[in-house]
């Protein structure tokens, strides 16, 4: 037993205990990564929006802003240190005279409270940019989220076209070998045939683009997951113009202006209190070998605030103080007309789509199928059913175009509210 207590044999078993710590750490480490894990396959919302709460390095940085705030609370409450100092009069040692005295500053003025108040200010600031930064996150998840389904509904899209211009292109060719039509016909085909495919390229292009943009909001340059599930058709709808006007003013961005103009009110405090001079007591003993005592010592220091009063810091206080109440006015207006613009493009977004979903849509491809059954019949020429393709490949695209702004004003809206402010949808 007294062997097992050997120091060797006490310091191994610490380094097993340590190794042991560190991998389960690490193994939990590794467990929380792995739920927060990009999909493979399909990718929906939520869980987009999971994975950028928690990965985004903005919000990291904004996380660490809030720690060195903590640091700052906690300095700001310490009090001064005292300090000690000696001094020796005659190096003879019949004559000498040594001093030993401890100084201890103490603040008046309200100085220390102050402080406090400043970085208490601070830190709910602090709080509060963190708050408006995952709303950030969320908006920028939310836009370019629906931007990856739009681009896929247009890769779709694209598609269809392509599909469409082969059977186009071999009808062409039959009918010319069939001396019904013009080789023009089939020169035509051709070219829309080179059209789509070029549509389609352009197509993927956006999509990966977008899939990147979306990836990169939790710190992937590469997209992982196949495809977003969702389904853009569906039109957001926002409470009403009252309603949203009233959430401004909670909304991040007015809040944060707010806690400015109270951190600068406290920083004024802190300027003020300094024209308070502090007083510095000292105490001590003092050694006098010539008559072979000791003497106690006591001393009081107050500085004269004669010429420096703090007067210069304490205007420029107050004239940022000034400068933030104006910077509140001059956001409120921007946020009111931003959130208006925004307000106007998601009903004029909702109208555009529903016109186009349940007029033009409908009507374009009725046009598009009489004008290929015409054309196989013989009734028509090429012209009129590239025409009619093209007509429907515009009405879907602007539908698609439709949908997509429909949900970036939504993204946007609740960017400056900073809350989730869909209460319906309409399909």
């Amino acid at each position: 037993m007294q062997s097992l207590l050997r120091p060797e044999y006490l310091l191994t078993g610490i380094r097993y205990l340590l190794i042991t710590l560190s991998l389960t750490m690490s193994m939990s480490q590794v467990a929380v990564a792995e739920e927060r894990k990009e999909a493979t396959t399909k990718l929906t919302l939520q869980f987009a929006l999971s994975l950028a709460l928690s990965a985004n390095p903005e919000i990291a940085i904004a996380l660490r802003e809030r720690e060195a705030i903590d640091g700052i609370k906690t300095q700001a409450a310490v009090r001064p240190n005292p300090s000690i100092s000696t001094m020796m009069q005659d190096t003879r040692s019949a004559t000498r005279e040594t001093t030993l005295q401890i100084n201890q500053e103490f603040e008046l003025g309200n100085k220390r409270d102050a402080r406090i108040e400043v970085a208490n200010t601070f830190y709910s600031k602090a709080e509060a940019e963190l708050e408006n930064k995952k709303a950030e996150i969320h908006a920028n998840v939310i836009a370019a989220f629906y931007g990856v389904l739009a681009a896929q509904e247009r890769v779709s899209l694209a598609k269809s076209s392509l599909d469409v211009a082969y059977l186009a292109l071999d009808a062409a060719s039959k009918r010319v070998k069939a001396g019904k039509s013009s080789p023009v016909e089939e020169t035509k085909s051709k070219i829309a045939e080179s059209t789509a495919k070029i549509e389609l390229s352009q197509a993927n292009s956006q999509l990966n683009s977008n899939r990147k943009r979306l990836t990169a909001l939790w710190g992937n340059p590469q997209p992982v997951f196949d495809y977003a599930e969702g389904d853009v058709t569906k039109v957001p709808e926002a409470l009403a113009w009252n309603d949203l006007s009233a959430m401004l003013e909670d909304s991040p961005p007015i809040k944060i202006a707010k806690i400015e103009i109270n951190a600068r009110e406290a920083i004024t405090k802190v300027e003020r209190s300094k024209s308070v001079p502090n007083i510095t007591v000292s105490a001590g003993i003092v050694n006098n070998q010539d008559l072979n005592i000791n003497q106690a010592l006591l001393g009081l220091s107050v500085p004269i605030p004669l010429f420096n009063r703090n007067q210069g810091h304490v205007q420029e206080a107050v004239s940022r103080k000034y400068k933030a109440e104006d910077e509140l006015v001059s956001l409120k207006s921007k946020l009111e007309l931003n959130l208006a613009s925004q307000y106007e493009r998601l009903n004029a977004a909702r109208q555009a789509s529903e016109s186009l979903r349940t007029e033009i849509l409908p009507g374009a491809q009725s046009a598009f199928e009489a004008a290929n059954k015409g054309f196989s019949a013989g009734k028509f020429n090429f012209l009129d059913v590239l025409d009619a393709q093209r007509t429907l490949f515009q009405a879907k695209s602007q539908y698609i175009q439709a949908l997509l702004e429909a949900h970036q004003a939504v993204a946007e809206i609740e960017r400056i509210v900073g809350d989730v402010i869909v209460h319906q949808s309409k399909s």
